[in-house]
């Protein structure tokens, strides 16, 4: 049967038939929310590249999860900007560091009511910016790095996390935080598994937003634009060793590889709406070329409807409250 007997329009006609006819549909509980957190300041530090984005302080970094949880917002990705680095990333690893304070100041914050998670990465607290430490030719070192991963990972157990987000990318690094995290009794701690993080010039603002001193590139351990099939391995060694959930990032150029992972992961699948993503959109409806709301919500759905059971997005909790609205 065909045209003049069917007639996919009829399924258009008003707002209520396309929201009854919907194939999918956003909910705040399946958003998270980035955070950053730096050491230092008196008030939140706007950030220039990303409208409405700000670095906090401890206090308006609790207000924000307060927020988020008065909006049924799901969670919460942490990152922490020191105010001294070094070669090793010592700041990452210090019970008193900025990120683990963060946590720790969330978790009194709002308890149980959001999931709180946090980076496990060296890239904020190394002077060189990258996210493992270097050897003698000024590698990034992969099995050094894990030993550093194991404890900074216990220290944000410590400190409060419900969830561990490694995206350093080094091979191995889920079996070793695993093993760090249950030696030292946090056995019910997740592993939220950059599994699929490729190198992005989509990251720039995000650049600016952990005061980045990397210098070079992360060609040598995040994955090449090039690979679909590689995402897939990744994924697959991030779960034998013990991923709870993975994550493809970033999402917008990468929703061919997000599908591929959905249909293969066994364990909820996340992606991570980055930067760059936020500040193309934020910047066209700035100038008026586009509706910065349908835009926003267009653009977080395609990633669901792509297949992930959770995003990571700058717009999380503004995202919510409309949400919120419009039941």
């Amino acid at each position: 049967m065909s045209f003049p007997q069917r007639r996919p329009r009829r399924l258009r006609t008003t707002p209520a038939m396309r929201r009854l006819t919907a194939e999918f549909r956003l909910d705040p509980a399946e958003l998270i929310l980035p955070a950053f957190v730096r050491e230092g300041l008196t008030e939140p530090n706007p950030l220039a590249s990303m409208p409405g984005v700000v670095q906090h302080t401890l206090d308006s970094l609790k207000k924000a999860a307060a927020e988020a949880v008065d909006l049924g917002v799901g969670g919460i990705m942490l990152f922490g900007i020191p105010a001294e680095r070094d070669a090793v990333g010592s700041a990452g690893t210090d019970p008193n560091g900025i990120l683990n304070r963060g946590i720790a100041a969330v978790r009194e914050e709002v308890g149980d009511d959001l999931v709180i998670m946090s980076d496990v990465c060296l890239d904020e607290f190394t002077d060189h910016g990258h996210c493992g430490v270097l050897d003698a030719q000024g590698r990034v070192d992969n099995d050094a790095t894990l030993e550093i991963y194991g404890r900074m990972a216990v220290e944000q157990a410590r400190a409060g996390a419900h969830v561990l987000g490694p995206s350093g990318m080094m091979d191995g690094q889920i079996a070793v935080i695993r093993q760090a995290l249950d030696t030292a009794g946090y056995t019910d701690v997740s592993l939220f598994a950059y599994a699929a993080k490729y190198a992005s010039a989509f990251y720039g603002p995000f650049r600016e937003a952990v005061d980045s001193q990397l210098k070079g590139d992360r060609r040598t351990y995040q994955m090449d634009a090039s690979n679909r099939r590689e995402a897939l391995l990744e994924v697959e060694l991030d779960l034998e060793e013990g991923a709870d959930m993975v994550m493809v990032k970033p999402a917008m150029s990468y929703l061919d590889v997000l599908a591929d992972v959905a249909a293969m992961s066994p364990v909820p699948v996340g992606a991570y709406q980055i930067s760059g993503e936020y500040a193309m959109i934020e910047a066209a409806a700035a100038n008026g070329w586009i509706d910065r709301r349908r835009a926003i919500e267009e653009s977080v759905l395609g990633i669901k409807r792509a297949g992930a059971n959770m995003i990571l997005t700058y717009w999380a909790t503004e995202l919510a409250a409309w949400l919120k609205e419009s039941k």
